[in-house]
């Protein structure tokens, strides 16, 4: 048995896992998290289009 095995798993890593406030390294650039949400709000607003075509195309 290694030390890795007989490490809890405590799901968080680094300086968080010692409750130091997290570094600019361990974040997500900015463009990036915009991004992201720009893709998730665009692919929410397709599928909702493609709901309401689908609804009205089956309403009679």
């Amino acid at each position: 048995m290694t030390d890795a095995d007989s490490t809890p798993a405590t799901g968080a890593t680094g300086n968080a896992a010692r409750g130091e406030p997290l570094q600019e390294e361990d974040r997500a650039p900015m463009a990036f998290s915009v991004r992201v949400f720009i893709y998730l709000v665009g692919v929410h607003f397709i599928a909702a289009f493609l709901f309401l075509l689908f609804y009205l195309g089956g309403a009679k």
